[in-house]
C-alpha cells in the first residue's frame, strides 16, 4: 500500500558537520596534510591592527581561492553559490551550517588589491611544498619540467605591432668567451665587443591584454597566450615550482634559473633532471653539466629535406676537426660566429661534379656547409642519457607527471636510482633510495 510521504524538511534535527562529509573525502585528505595556520599570522602585516571594518578571514579567503582551483570553478560568484549548498566546502572552510558565506565581491576585491603588490602567493605556495618536505612527500632529488600553453582573454586579430627589446640571455657572456677561447684556438681574430645598446623586434602585442604573447609553435594554436612552467618531484608528483611567461617565450630561457631558485630555497639536492624535446639546446645542455645534473631530453624529430642527406650522414672527426660527408670528402673548419657555431665548408671543386650534389647542397658555388655548437659535445652526452636504460626509466616517469594527479607507484619511482662520486655523477640503477 503506498502511503503519503509525510514532510520532513521543518523538522528540526542535531547534527554535526562533521559527520556530514564523508571519512575519504579529498578535502579530508588534504585538512589532514597542510597546515593552513601559517597564513595568518603571514599577513597580519596588511592589514590595519586598529582601524577599519573586520576584515574577511585570510586564511578563508586562500581556501576559497584554493577551492576554485582544485574543482575548477573559474566564476567567484559560482564558487560562493557552491560553497552555500556544499557541505564539504563548508566543512573545510571553518564554517558552520548557519554561517554566513562571504560576499563575491569580498572575496574578489581581496583577491585583487590587498595582495596584488606583494609575494605573498609565492611565500605561501613555498611553505606548501616545505611541509610536503617535511613529510617526505617531497625530496627534490629527481624534477620533471614541462609547460603548458594557457589562452588569454583576447583576440588574436586585435592586435597592434610594437618594438619590444630583446632580453639578454643570461649566458651572453660565458658563450662569448666559449666563442673568443675556440676562435684563437682555430687562429681567428677575436670578435668586436657585443654592442650595448639592447637589441629590439617587431612583435604583435594585444591590445585587451599587452602582457600576453602572440604564441607561433608547430602543432599548436596561434594566438594570444601564457605559458605556465612547471615542475613536479619525482616522488609524489607534487608540484615544487610554478613560472608563468607570455607565450612568445622560449620553454628553455627560464629553466635553468628556476632550478637554482628551487635549490636555493628548498635546499633541493638536485640529481636528476627529464624534459621535453623543447629544451634541447647547447645552453641548457651546458648548464645542467656545469650543475652536475643527469639530464634527460626528449627526442624531437629534426626538420629535414626529402631527398637530401641527414646531417647524422656527416660524420665528425674531433682529433682532425672536420666533417666527412657520404661521398667521403672533408669539410674543413672555416669561422666561429657571434651565436657560437662553427662553420665547416666542403671543396667547391669536388661538390659541382659530384654526381649527388642536389642530395648534398643546392648552393650555386657548390658550397655544403655543416654547422657544430661550440658546445656540441655537451649536447651530444646528454643526448646519450635517453637511451640508456636509467635514462628511458627517467623519460617514462617524465611523461607520466605531465598528467594530473598521477602519483608514481614504488615499481615507477625514479627515485631507485641515485648517484654516486667520480667528477662526472654516475647513475647506479641497482641501490634503492628508501623514502
Amino acid at each position: 500500500m503506498l502511503k503519503d510521504k509525510t514532510p520532513t524538511q521543518s523538522e528540526l534535527e542535531f547534527v554535526c558537520i562533521n559527520e556530514l562529509v564523508p571519512d575519504d573525502h579529498l578535502l579530508r585528505k588534504i585538512e589532514a596534510t597542510i597546515d593552513f595556520s601559517f597564513i595568518h599570522d603571514l599577513v597580519k602585516d596588511l592589514y590595519c591592527a586598529d582601524n577599519g571594518r573586520p576584515a574577511l578571514d585570510p586564511t578563508l579567503l586562500f581556501k576559497l581561492l584554493f577551492l576554485g582551483y582544485l574543482y575548477g570553478i573559474r566564476s567567484e560568484r559560482q564558487l560562493i553559490r557552491d560553497v552555500q549548498v556544499n557541505v564539504a566546502y563548508r566543512w573545510f572552510l571553518g564554517l558552520n551550517l548557519t554561517d554566513k558565506v562571504p560576499d563575491a565581491s569580498t572575496l574578489s576585491q581581496n583577491r585583487r588589491r590587498r595582495f596584488n603588490e606583494s609575494d605573498v602567493y609565492q611565500q605561501i605556495f613555498d611553505e606548501i611544498v616545505l611541509q610536503a618536505m617535511r613529510k617526505k612527500l617531497v625530496t627534490g632529488r629527481v624534477l620533471y619540467t614541462d609547460s603548458t600553453h594557457l589562452k588569454a582573454n583576447a583576440n588574436k586579430n586585435k592586435s597592434i605591432k610594437v618594438k619590444a627589446e630583446q632580453s639578454a640571455k643570461d649566458y651572453l657572456g660565458v658563450l662569448d668567451q666559449a666563442v673568443e677561447e675556440d676562435r684563437l684556438a682555430h687562429g681567428k681574430k677575436p670578435l668586436p665587443s657585443r654592442s650595448k645598446t639592447p637589441e629590439t623586434r617587431t612583435i604583435k602585442q594585444s591590445t585587451t591584454d599587452p602582457d600576453s604573447g602572440y604564441m607561433v609553435r608547430d602543432g599548436k594554436p596561434k594566438g594570444f597566450y601564457y605559458l605556465d612552467h612547471r615542475t613536479v618531484d619525482g616522488v609524489c608528483n607534487i608540484i615544487t615550482d610554478v613560472h608563468v611567461t607570455p607565450g612568445n617565450v622560449h620553454d628553455s630561457k627560464p629553466y635553468l634559473k628556476r632550478l637554482d631558485r628551487q635549490k636555493e630555497r628548498f635546499g633541493f639536492d638536485i640529481q636528476a633532471v627529464g624534459v621535453d624535446a623543447g629544451y634541447f639546446t647547447a645552453a641548457i645542455c651546458k648548464g645542467l653539466e656545469e650543475r652536475q645534473l643527469y639530464g634527460v631530453i626528449g627526442y624531437h624529430r629534426p626538420t629535414h629535406r626529402k631527398g637530401t642527406f641527414y646531417k647524422r650522414e656527416y660524420h665528425y672527426d674531433a682529433k682532425q676537426d672536420h666533417y666527412t660527408c657520404p661521398e667521403g670528402q672533408r669539410l674543413i673548419y672555416t669561422t666561429t660566429n657571434r651565436e657560437g657555431y662553427r662553420h665547416y665548408q666542403s671543396n667547391p671543386e669536388h661538390c659541382l661534379t659530384s654526381p649527388r650534389r642536389a642530395q648534398c647542397t643546392q648552393n650555386a658555388k657548390g658550397v655544403k656547409t655543416v654547422t657544430r655548437h661550440v658546445w656540441e659535445d655537451s649536447k651530444e652526452r646528454i643526448d646519450q642519457h635517453r637511451l640508456n636504460p636509467v635514462g628511458k626509466k627517467i623519460y617514462r616517469c617524465q611523461r607520466a607527471s605531465r598528467l594530473p594527479i598521477r602519483p608514481l607507484s614504488g615499481a615507477e619511482s625514479c627515485q631507485k636510482a641515485v648517484f654516486t662520486g667520480g667528477s662526472r655523477p654516475k647513475y647506479e640503477e641497482n641501490s634503492v633510495d628508501e623514502q
